[in-house]
């Protein structure tokens, strides 16, 4: 049986990012379906698939259970607040 994977070069969040307590500029973010993305190394940041690039992250722990990704990343740029 094969497990449906998409690899993922920027992470496009939705705003469905939540911070993760008690780490400077540490985020969490729940995907549907399983999704890899390259670790320790600098991704764009975009609210939507459209939209314009918010900054570069850094993905640091990815967790796949239940036909889910859950991401843990830190947010090393930010363009805008907006």
């Amino acid at each position: 049986m094969s497990m449906p994977m998409s690899f993922e070069w920027r992470l496009v969040t939705e705003g469905n990012e939540k911070r993760v307590a008690n780490k400077d500029n540490f985020f969490s973010i729940v995907l549907d379906g399983y999704r890899l993305f390259p670790l320790e190394e600098e991704i764009e940041i975009r609210r939507h698939q459209d939209a314009d690039q918010i900054g570069y992250g850094k993905v640091v722990e990815i967790t796949w259970k239940g036909n889910r990704t859950i991401c843990t990343y830190q947010l090393i740029s930010l363009y805008s607040v907006n």
